[in-house]
């Protein structure tokens, strides 16, 4: 696959809504996985609580896949910086994120994907995931599922990381643990005794954690 952007591009999708503003960025060449020329799409956190592809859990993720070796698109749902259109309480959003997974099939036909979200757009990146192709791998970052649909017969479509802090002030930690391992699927969870719903103090730890569970979960993908 022949990377056709600049290091880091801001670009503008055809959305459902009209269009959904993103940044891409390059993968590092030196990452383990620059030869499988997969592509992550991050999902932000709440659109209506400030939550923007530029928050700072969305950039440190867009730094742990950019790291590996995998190029990273992160975006605005409707209604967000430039992206146009109105919050659609996570169903219209869903349309945005499979706008973005077409784009990137039109872009690069044969790439593998892999979808992350934060907190509400975590619920988005699980619902879309059964709808994606050649998807290699799903990460969910304090993911409130006792207010938003996951997992679908309590099983997902490839292998997942969960990411949690013990002191979220926004999820209920305990519940994402028991459904955590409630799971039927190959699934790692991160744990931070400490963390609050934000991460602050642990995003460093949160990029090596995560990286290393990512590249232990890809590795295992045939």
């Amino acid at each position: 696959m022949v990377f056709p952007f600049a290091k880091e591009q801001a670009v503008f999708v055809p959305g459902p809504s009209g269009q959904l503003e993103a940044m891409i960025h390059a993968p590092d060449d030196e990452g383990v996985f620059s030869e499988r020329r997969a592509i992550a799409i991050i999902c932000h956190p709440h659109p209506q609580h400030g939550g923007t592809m530029d928050n700072k859990v969305v950039t440190t993720l867009m730094r742990v896949y950019r790291d590996l070796g995998i190029a990273v698109v992160r975006f605005n749902f409707r209604g967000v910086g430039r992206s146009e259109g109105q919050f659609d309480n996570a169903i219209g959003e869903q349309d945005d994120l499979l706008a973005m997974v077409a784009w990137l099939n039109q872009q690069f036909p044969d790439a593998p994907l892999l979808l992350t979200g934060f907190s509400f757009g975590s619920s988005i990146a699980a619902q879309v995931s059964y709808e994606v192709a050649r998807l290699l791998h799903l990460a969910l970052i304090a993911p409130p599922v006792e207010r938003y649909p996951y997992a679908r017969n309590g099983k997902f479509n490839c292998p997942l990381c969960v990411v949690q802090g013990g002191k979220d002030e926004r999820v209920v930690a305990s519940g994402v643990y028991d459904w955590a391992a409630s799971l039927q699927s190959d699934v790692e969870l991160i744990r931070y005794p400490e963390a609050g719903h934000f991460f602050h103090g642990y995003l460093t730890a949160l990029k090596v954690d995560l990286s290393a569970a990512i590249e232990r979960q890809l590795t295992e993908v045939v």
